[in-house]
């Protein structure tokens, strides 16, 4: 060994592999899907990836051993989801790496309009992400529940309101209770954590949003709209 060389680092090899995964185009689409927080079974999968069931079967078995992937069975179906939120994290990290021109223009109006809707609002793993999640993130910025200058962190404030608006933070577990999460549509960061993905949650069950389509668009609702209005003054032209 050369004088003043050290040893390499013993995470190399499992950084090699995780690169390895993510790296086929095919494994990158599924889970990008995954990324909406539900479990998929292979065949819903493989017509999103546009593979056989054949080849999106072996795929899968590699991301599972990987540990990128959790999976079930019910029944003859078997179903997949991100392994956990620290993969969603991940993926969504990748991705916003991505520069913006390099994405695949759309071809059709439908894909056009997908996209758009994309863009607007959707769930990320299982927080709000788009010009939706923005939108909310500035508006606890701005009422002084979130703080923004050494990370992501809820104040006093923050957690009142929470609280008032009755919604539950479960924070048992070793998750942050906020994360910034970079957009990949807006460059910017959302709210994540424990908080972000309370905030969902709460959104969904009462019908503040909507999902559309079969990916992970969402759109605000005439309820959502008044209650994001009353709740933190946000107006209708940022939710559309």
């Amino acid at each position: 060994m050369l004088e003043g060389m050290t040893t390499k680092d013993p995470r190399a090899p499992g950084l090699a592999r995780l690169a390895a995964l993510a790296a086929d185009e095919t494994r990158a689409a599924c889970l990008l899907a995954l990324l909406d927080g539900r479990a998929w079974t292979a065949g819903e999968l493989a017509r999103t990836c546009g593979v056989a069931a054949s080849t999106l079967s072996e795929h899968l078995g590699k991301l599972v051993a990987g540990g990128l992937l959790a999976e079930e069975r019910q029944g003859r179906h078997r179903y997949v989801r991100l392994a956990d939120a620290g993969v969603a994290q991940l993926v969504e990290d990748l991705a916003a790496q991505v520069a913006p021109g390099a994405a695949e223009r759309p071809r059709t109006l439908r894909q056009t309009n997908a996209g758009s809707a994309m863009a607007r609002g959707r769930t990320c793993y299982d927080h709000l992400a788009g010009r939706l999640g923005i939108a909310l993130t500035d508006a606890f910025a701005a009422r002084g529940l979130l703080r923004q200058d050494t990370g992501f962190a809820l104040t006093d404030a923050g957690l009142r309101w929470f609280a008032a608006a009755g919604i539950d933070l479960d924070r048992r577990g070793r998750r942050p209770l906020a994360r910034a999460c970079l957009d990949w549509t807006e460059r910017r960061p959302h709210l994540a954590g424990v908080a972000g993905a309370a905030l969902c949650r709460h959104a969904l069950h009462a019908r503040w949003c909507v999902r559309i389509g079969s990916e992970r668009a969402v759109k605000v609702t005439e309820t959502g709209e008044r209650a994001l209005y009353d709740l933190l003054g946000i107006g209708t032209e940022a939710l559309r």
